[in-house]
C-alpha cells in the first residue's frame, strides 16, 4: 500500500512524512479559516448589523497593510520553523481567548468582529509564512513535483471546513451546545499543528538563502516606480484599484440583501456555507479545466477585460433588480472570475518584472492596491449609508452607481493597458528580465 501511494503521488523514499506534515498544516489552516470566517460573518450580521461590516472591513484591510509591513521586517530575521510554530500557537491562543470573550458575556458584535479579523489573518499571514518555509525545505525540482500535492490539502480542508460550518448549527442545537464551542476545534487544530512542527521538523535542514529585507517604504517606492514608468503597469494598477472598490461594494450589497432574506444566525450560516461550497467547487472546476485553455486561446492583454465586464454585468443586474438572485449571481460571478482568470492573468503579467523587483511589485499589486481599494470602498459606501440613514432613505442605488463607475473606469484602464502593451515590453525597466531569461516576451506572446 505504501509503495502504491508513493508511485501514485510521485513520492521518493523519505518524503512521505514531511509531505504529510506540511499538507496537514495547510489542511488545518484552511479548515479552521472557513469555520471562523463563516461563523464570524453570520454571527456579526445577526448581532452587529450589516452596516457595521463596513467598519470591520476597513479595520481589517488597515491591519493587512500594517501586518504586511511588519511581515517584511520580521520574516527574514527568525528561523522559519520556529516562526511557523509560533504563529500556530498564536492562532490557537487567539481562539482560546476568543472563546473566553464569549464565556464572560462580551457583546456579540465585538466577539464576531474579532473572529472575522482573526479569520482574515488566517487567510493572509499563515500561507505566506508556510510557503516561505516550504521553499526553504525543498529544492526547486522537489518543489515543482511536490507543491501541487501539498497545496491540494488546502482545498480538502476548505471543503471540510465549509461542511462543518454549515452542519454545526443544527447539530449543536440538537445536542444543546453553543455555536461558539466550535472555536475549540480551531484551537485544537493549531495546537496539534505546532506539535507536528516541533516534532516532525526538528531534524529538517533548511536551505541557506541570502534574502534581502524589503521595507514598506521600499515596496511602495518600487511599486510606484513601475506605476509611473511603465505604461501597461500604470493602467493595470488603476484597474486593480477600481476593481477592488467595485468588488467590495458588490460584497456589501450581497450581505445587505441576503441578511434580509435569511434571517437568524443558524439560517444564514447554512445559506452562506452552501454559497461558499458552490463557489469553491466552481472555482476548482474553472481553474482546473478552463483557465489555462482560455489564457492560451486569447492574448494575455485581453484576459484582463473579463473581470471589468463581469463587474459591469453583475452591478447592472443588481441595479436592475433588487431580488436576492440578482446579487447572488453578481457576487458569484465576481468572486469566481477574480479567483481564477484574473488572478492567473496577473501572475502571468508579473513574470515580465525582473526577479530583483518582482517581489516588491507583486506585493504592491496583490496586497497594497486591493487593500487601499477596499478601504476607499468602505469609506465611500459608509458615507452613503450614513446619509441615507439621516434622510430616512435607502440609497443602495447610489453606492451601486459608484461600483458601476469604478467598473467603467477599470474597463477604460484595461483598454489603455492593451493599447500600451507592446510598447511597454521595450521599457528599460523590463530589459534585464528579457535578457536574462529564455525570452519572457516570447513566452508571453505565446499566450497571444
Amino acid at each position: 500500500m505504501q509503495n502504491f501511494l508513493h508511485r501514485l503521488f510521485r513520492l521518493q523514499p523519505g518524503e512521505g512524512t514531511l509531505v504529510f506534515i506540511l499538507g496537514y498544516l495547510l489542511f488545518g489552516n484552511a479548515l479552521a479559516r472557513q469555520v471562523s470566517n463563516i461563523v464570524a460573518i453570520s454571527g456579526f450580521l445577526n448581532t452587529g448589523g450589516v452596516n457595521q461590516m463596513l467598519l470591520v472591513l476597513g479595520i481589517d484591510y488597515t491591519l493587512v497593510l500594517a501586518i504586511g509591513g511588519l511581515q517584511s521586517l520580521v520574516i527574514d530575521r527568525f528561523n522559519r520553523i520556529r516562526l511557523m510554530a509560533f504563529v500556530s500557537v498564536g492562532f490557537g491562543l487567539a481562539f482560546i481567548l476568543l472563546r473566553g470573550l464569549f464565556a464572560v458575556g462580551a457583546p456579540g458584535w465585538l466577539n464576531y468582529s474579532v473572529m472575522y479579523l482573526i479569520s482574515e489573518q488566517q487567510f493572509v499571514l499563515f500561507p505566506v509564512i508556510f510557503w516561505i518555509l516550504a521553499n526553504d525545505i525543498y529544492s526547486f525540482a522537489q518543489a515543482r513535483r511536490l507543491f501541487p500535492l501539498i497545496a491540494s490539502w488546502s482545498f480538502i480542508g476548505k471543503l471540510l471546513g465549509i461542511g462543518i460550518a454549515g452542519a454545526t448549527p443544527a447539530l449543536f442545537e440538537g445536542w444543546g451546545i453553543q455555536n461558539e464551542e466550535i472555536l475549540l476545534l480551531n484551537a485544537l487544530i493549531y495546537f496539534s499543528a505546532c506539535v507536528l512542527i516541533i516534532w516532525g521538523l526538528r531534524r529538517v535542514s533548511l536551505r541557506k538563502t541570502v534574502q534581502q529585507t524589503e521595507t514598506v517604504a521600499e515596496t511602495l517606492r518600487e511599486g510606484w516606480d513601475f506605476l509611473r514608468g511603465v505604461d501597461s503597469f500604470r493602467y493595470l494598477m488603476l484597474a486593480i484599484l477600481t476593481l477592488a472598490v467595485a468588488d467590495t461594494i458588490v460584497e456589501f450589497r450581497f450581505w445587505v440583501v441576503t441578511d434580509a432574506v435569511f434571517v437568524g444566525q443558524g439560517v444564514y450560516q447554512n445559506f452562506y456555507s452552501l454559497y461558499r461550497l458552490g463557489i469553491s467547487l466552481a472555482s476548482f472546476g474553472v481553474q482546473t479545466f478552463l483557465t489555462s485553455r482560455l489564457l492560451n486561446g486569447m492574448q494575455l492583454k485581453n484576459a484582463f477585460l473579463i473581470f471589468p465586464v463581469v463587474i459591469l454585468v453583475g452591478v447592472g443586474g443588481a441595479i436592475a433588480s433588487p431580488a436576492v438572485y440578482a446579487i447572488v449571481a453578481a457576487m458569484a460571478g465576481v468572486k469566481l472570475v477574480r479567483e481564477t482568470m484574473d488572478e492567473s492573468a496577473r501572475k502571468n503579467f508579473q513574470s515580465l518584472v525582473p526577479e530583483e523587483r518582482r517581489g516588491r511589485v507583486s506585493t504592491f499589486m496583490d496586497n497594497y492596491l486591493p487593500a487601499v481599494g477596499t478601504i476607499l470602498a468602505c469609506l465611500v459606501t459608509g458615507l452613503i449609508v450614513l446619509a441615507g440613514s439621516w434622510m430616512g432613505l435607502d440609497l443602495h442605488l447610489a453606492y451601486l452607481a459608484v461600483a458601476l463607475l469604478c467598473g467603467l473606469m477599470a474597463l477604460w484602464a484595461t483598454l489603455k493597458m492593451r493599447a500600451a502593451y507592446e510598447s511597454s515590453l521595450l521599457n528599460w525597466r523590463l530589459k534585464r528580465r528579457q535578457r536574462t531569461s529564455d525570452s519572457v516576451v516570447m513566452k508571453l506572446t505565446d499566450l497571444e
